[in-house]
């Protein structure tokens, strides 16, 4: 005999998870209620994050560069860090970023394209966040196309020197290592960059109205001397970041997800609670619309997204892919966020609700790691053959 349909998982999606998988969800939830969900509305207000304490909270429960194999990383499958990352950004999109920054982008270009010096050296500590990494990639006037980046490397007998400024880098604050990308005479080259190193500066980006939860930073690099041993020995070109982002954005097609789900249950939850004319919100018609449409876009994003960790698991996935679910879940996700946001009225305004907090943190998602016109043009690319970057 067929079930009721649970309203918090409507298609019933988590029913197909591995053992693993669920055991993931179900510490990262865990985690999430007795440590992050009573503080993240006050990181918000206040800009401010507990960094090191977070860093080892997370790396306690393995999600730092959970995808990655050896040097202490986890190994786990892709669906299960996707489903880390759901769960996570179900708290808040900062909390994501945190550990997307760390594994998916610093993390995994040390562990991608570093030689086994850099792999020893930091993957360990980061694994368990005694370290903490950035990702040196964007710059004031270089977001979309990094190909235009000014940041320079140039030899000076046996070493580098890096010169120029890098912006919007997550975790720059407090980072232990960057990895900077940066032009040479061979080509854009990445870098692994000790913040300690003299010359090196991270200077706080501040009045920002979305992701506030999150330590975000502009670096500096004034002459910072490195010696030839900090480069990546092997790659070559935009190939190195871009396989970098492409980690990225995965974490963030199933996390905005979470997002997308804590606004549709703080909705459901608001209007089953709330009465006006004498009756619950959630019996009149035109709120069950509301919630009928944002049950099927929250199922349908995290329909999405399983089965693009799916074909990454079995080694099929295409970057294609991963613009396919950026482009498409965030879209979902600020739908529901929008929607969600007016059937709570003027609570829906408060902190002491997450569903605008989660709205203004999408619209930075829905910037970063590839704008939505990015991936659009993308998708394009991909169904007609031509290019239109240009």
């Amino acid at each position: 005999m067929s079930r009721t349909p649970d309203p918090h998982d409507f298609l019933g999606l988590d029913a197909g998870l591995a053992e693993e998988e669920r055991a993931i969800r179900d510490a990262v939830r865990a985690y999430a209620k007795d440590h992050l969900l009573d503080h993240v509305a006050d990181w918000y207000e206040t800009g401010a994050l507990p960094a090191a304490e977070l860093a080892k909270g997370f790396g306690s429960l393995g999600l730092l560069g959970m995808h990655l194999e050896g040097y202490g990383c986890a190994g786990t499958s892709a669906v299960a860090y996707g489903i880390a990352c759901r769960e996570l950004e179900a708290v808040d999109s900062g909390l994501r970023s945190f550990v997307s920054v760390q594994g998916s982008l610093a993390m995994y270009a040390i562990h991608k394209w570093g030689s086994e010096e850099h792999r020893q050296e930091w993957l360990p500590r980061m694994a368990t966040g005694e370290a903490l990494g950035c990702f040196g990639l964007t710059e004031p006037d270089a977001g979309s196309d990094p190909g235009s980046m000014r940041t320079r490397a140039v030899r000076d007998g046996g070493d580098w020197v890096l010169s120029g400024t890098k912006m919007w880098i997550t975790n720059g604050t407090v980072a232990d290592v960057a990895v900077v990308w940066a032009q040479t005479d061979d080509g854009i080259r990445g870098f692994v960059v000790p913040t300690a190193t003299p010359g090196f500066t991270a200077n706080e980006v501040k009045h920002k109205l979305s992701l506030r939860a999150s330590l975000t930073a502009e670096l500096v690099l004034d002459g910072v001397r490195l010696p030839a041993s900090a480069a990546f020995p092997e790659v070559r070109g935009l190939r190195g970041p871009l396989s970098c982002l492409n980690e990225a954005r995965f974490g963030i097609l199933f996390g905005v997800v979470g997002a997308a789900r804590a606004c549709y249950e703080a909705a459901l939850e608001y209007t089953l609670s709330r009465s006006q004319f004498g009756k619950p919100l959630a019996g009149f018609q035109l709120t069950q619309r509301k919630l009928a449409e944002i049950v099927v876009e929250v199922n349908r994003a995290g329909l999405v997204a399983l089965q693009i960790g799916r074909l990454k698991d079995a080694g099929d996935l295409h970057h294609n892919h991963v613009s396919f679910g950026k482009m498409a879940n965030v879209r979902s996700a600020l739908s529901v966020a929008r929607e969600a946001r007016s059937m709570l009225g003027a609570n829906g305004i408060s902190l002491e609700y997450p569903v605008m907090r989660h709205m203004a943190n999408l619209e930075t998602v829905l910037t970063y790691e590839g704008t939505e016109e990015m991936h659009a043009l993308s998708l394009g690319q991909a169904v007609t053959g031509l290019a239109a970057f240009r």
